[in-house]
């Protein structure tokens, strides 16, 4: 049985199969890429909620894992050379996980980078430009009475939105017939603009021509719709 007694973050959050992948976690936009990965790829995983409302992504448990205070995280007991790996930041953890395992990602070198730099343009902009629209438009930020920076990031997030729906134009998914990471980076994203966010109106959601059905064919998925609430959300 592997030891994961080296990994402190194990001391708040026991693994009760410390075989399996850990998966530190909460089912946000950017924990949502792991859980998803990992149910699509069938790799044996424990869930552990981290209950960011309650700060415990900054205690020192899991700080230890991940000096940056953000979920999602893994150990995967069974790393290079089979020695635990502990990682952090969704986007490595997902090229990660396709290495392991060879799948959702393309065999051939020139495909693998192209669906690299489609992870990359969700983790550099999606991500960060979606979230900053979220805040001035739903949370506190809404109360600024200055709207420049609502549409500062409501432009921005069309403008990616236009990218996104551009590369879809003739294709599937985003690498063409072959769902990948690429897809799994950025729909948990997509989903969070237009529903929680509630962004769909200000954003022009419904003018795009590729995307909605793009985001409808993804949430299809059986293993998409389990890992959209994996893990359990603290009661």
């Amino acid at each position: 049985m592997p030891d994961l007694s080296a990994f402190p973050i194990t001391k708040r959050w026991p693994a009760q199969h410390p075989d399996r992948i850990q998966l530190y976690s909460l089912p946000t936009p950017n924990g949502v890429k792991v859980s998803i990965a990992l149910e699509e790829l069938g790799l044996p995983y424990e869930p552990h909620t981290i209950d960011i409302g309650k700060n415990e992504s900054w205690t020192p448990e899991f700080l230890s894992l991940n000096p940056n205070g953000k979920i999602p995280a893994i150990i995967d007991p069974d790393g290079p050379g089979g020695k635990p790996l502990g990682l952090f930041e969704s986007g490595a953890i997902l090229l990660y996980l396709s290495d392991k395992t060879g799948k959702l990602v393309p065999a051939n070198p020139a495909g693998r980078y192209e669906t690299i730099q489609w992870v990359f343009f969700q983790m550099a902009f999606i991500g960060p430009m979606f979230g900053q629209l979220g805040f001035f438009h739903k949370f506190a930020g809404k109360d600024i009475p200055d709207k420049r920076p609502l549409e500062r990031y409501r432009d921005e997030v069309q403008r990616l939105l236009g990218v996104l729906d551009t590369r879809l134009d003739g294709r599937q998914w985003v690498m063409g017939d072959d769902y990948t990471i690429a897809d799994i980076s950025m729909l948990g994203w997509v989903r969070n603009l237009i529903g929680f966010y509630g962004a769909r109106e200000i954003v022009e959601f419904d003018k795009l021509k590729q995307v909605p059905a793009w985001l409808d064919r993804a949430l299809s998925r059986p293993a998409v719709q389990r890992g959209l609430v994996i893990p359990k959300r603290p009661g």
